[in-house]
């Protein structure tokens, strides 16, 4: 792990994993593996700043950990782990809290939007969340963040949180950058391809599910909206549906936008959507078949988060001491 520059990155066990998880974030951690070292995180104590179903977050806690995983992400050449696992976490945002501005916290995106959606559960945690997850990144020393274009924000208030810290102990955190890759970053609704493919939809026809049945799958790409023109060409502004039907075939059967268009010339949609599910039916189909598997093998997974959390504190341990030590804390 020496020599390697180190990747921080996780997502909240709140909902099932999608296809835009996986396009936009996990398979691009997979082939981040060999090159970083890295650390991927199920992001639970961030899942009940709303609201969650002790038992089903429990089920889905560990869901996902066999679903990252069977989607390539090896445990030994990765650390992954649950958050509340690692204490440090939430220590340090504690202490982090003390370095964020309540201005910041109060114009992040993210906070108005929650809030708008959960009006009745407006907590503490959801205002102060950014500092824990500045705190996630900060503890591993993490040169980069691969996050989507959404997310960019949290990653620039934990910059300016790193730099303030930085600026009165000196160099106690290493300034992390977002990474953002160039395709399939953000995958959007198939219903609404303005919005972005969430868990969170309230129209469950927009969102592919990474162990969704390939019938369900089918029935929602031939739903999927387009437009009158009848024309596959990739672009953005005139023709979100399409494109982003195009974004998704691209990541899933490796094609270019102008292969794409050169494959289905002369084609209607009748044709492209069908095989656009074909593909994505295809690509999950063995992440599928290897989470089943591994949901039964209970020991195995715990094995895994286990050896995750150990891993994972000795990193984020030497962070947390050198802050502890910066803030004046008395050594334990």
């Amino acid at each position: 792990m020496e020599g390697k520059r180190t990747i921080f990155s996780g997502i909240q066990p709140s909902g099932e994993l999608t296809l835009g998880s996986y396009l936009g974030a996990i398979k691009n951690w997979v082939e981040l593996s060999e090159e970083y070292n890295c650390y991927y995180c199920i992001v639970d104590m961030h899942a009940i700043t709303v609201r969650q179903n002790p038992a089903e977050l429990r089920k889905r806690t560990l869901e996902q950990l066999a679903q990252y995983i069977a989607c390539g992400l090896d445990p030994k050449k990765n650390t992954i782990f649950i958050q509340s696992h690692v204490s440090a976490h939430a220590e340090l945002a504690w202490i982090l809290n003390c370095y964020t501005m309540y201005g910041e916290l109060s114009r992040m995106t993210q906070f108005k939007d929650k809030s708008s959606r959960n009006a009745e559960n407006i907590n503490a945690g959801l205002f102060t969340y950014p500092a824990l997850m500045a705190a996630d990144i900060l503890l591993y020393q993490s040169d980069l963040v691969p996050v989507g274009d959404d997310q960019k924000q949290h990653v620039e208030l934990t910059r300016d949180i790193a730099q303030r810290f930085n600026s009165v102990y000196g160099e106690v955190f290493k300034m992390p950058e977002p990474f953002i890759p160039k395709v399939g970053a953000r995958i959007m609704s198939l219903t609404s391809p303005e919005n972005k493919m969430s868990k969170s939809d309230k129209d469950p026809g927009g969102c592919i599910y990474l162990m969704q049945k390939p019938e369900d799958i089918m029935r929602s790409f031939k739903r999927a909206v387009t437009d009158s023109d009848r024309k596959v060409k990739y672009d953005p502004v005139s023709k979100p549906g399409v494109s982003n039907l195009m974004t998704i075939y691209s990541v899933a059967a490796n094609k270019s936008y102008d292969e794409i268009e050169a494959e289905f010339e002369g084609k209607g949609y009748g044709d492209f959507k069908p095989a656009v599910g074909e593909a994505v039916v295809e690509l999950l189909r063995p992440i599928r078949e290897e989470a089943e598997r591994l949901l039964k093998d209970k020991n195995y997974l715990v094995s895994v988060y286990k050896e995750g959390a150990e891993r994972a504190s000795r990193a984020a341990t030497r962070t947390l001491r050198k802050v502890c030590k910066k803030v004046g804390f008395v050594d334990r």
